[in-house]
């Protein structure tokens, strides 16, 4: 089974806000769009997935992201990011009415495909499914087989939520990049450590938040190259 990924981006200048005390507003959009791009391009590479429809009506957002290969549909709900997730599973669905859609978060720099790949093909054994955020209180994708409605429930405590509604929580292992979402300073370094992705590596060692100490090395950061 091939999956349609649908993966909502924020307007840039409000995303990532929890990061502001860590890397400042000048950095955090920035940032924000590199984690979209990376997690955009890993996605994209996996074999388990046909195409990727990213929900946004940030201009920059969705030129960058359409050069990878994503389509982009228009946030025309603007009702919040339950909202955004529901329109584009009905967007994907009204072209491939037999689709199975995973709603995936937009701030996995380090994801690797393969391990995306491993999430999906476990997937495929329920009919609504999810999988909990490193921290195990949050939701980085919540997946729903053909003829199965999404229902999305992100947002504070969505893993509760998820369960709440029916959805199975995987327990697959050794998928950490599906799991280390990036929302606090600790988050990026997190992501960092497991190897974040090109335009995450680039966009923290350009800013000063990056930039190493005198006499340390010149780069902490992880690079797996997507």
């Amino acid at each position: 089974m091939q999956w349609s990924l649908v993966i909502p981006v924020k307007a840039l200048a409000r995303a990532k806000s929890r990061l502001t005390d860590t890397t400042g507003d000048e950095v955090r959009p920035g940032l924000a769009l590199a984690f979209a791009q990376d997690t955009v391009a890993a996605t994209l590479a996996c074999p388990e997935v046909r195409d990727v429809a990213v929900v946004t009506d940030d201009p920059l957002a969705g030129r960058e992201l359409s050069v990878l290969g994503a389509v982009i549909v228009p946030d025309e709900p603007a009702g919040g990011l339950n909202a955004a997730l529901a329109h584009g599973a009905g967007v994907v669905r009204s072209r491939r009415p037999g689709a199975a859609v995973a709603a995936l978060n937009a701030d996995l720099p380090a994801l690797r495909p393969a391990e995306l790949g491993r999430v999906l093909r476990a997937a495929t054994a329920f009919p609504r499914s999810f999988l909990a955020d490193a921290a195990g209180i949050g939701t980085t994708l919540l997946a729903a087989g053909p003829g199965r409605e999404l229902r999305p429930a992100f947002g504070v405590d969505s893993r509760r939520r998820h369960l709440a509604s029916g959805a199975v929580e995987l327990a697959t292992r050794s998928v950490d990049s599906v799991r280390q979402d990036v929302d606090t300073g600790d988050d990026l370094r997190a992501a960092l450590a497991l190897g974040a992705g090109a335009r995450t590596v680039a966009a923290v060692e350009a800013s000063a938040w990056g930039a190493p100490a005198p006499g340390a090395s010149p780069s902490m950061c992880g690079n797996r190259g997507y």
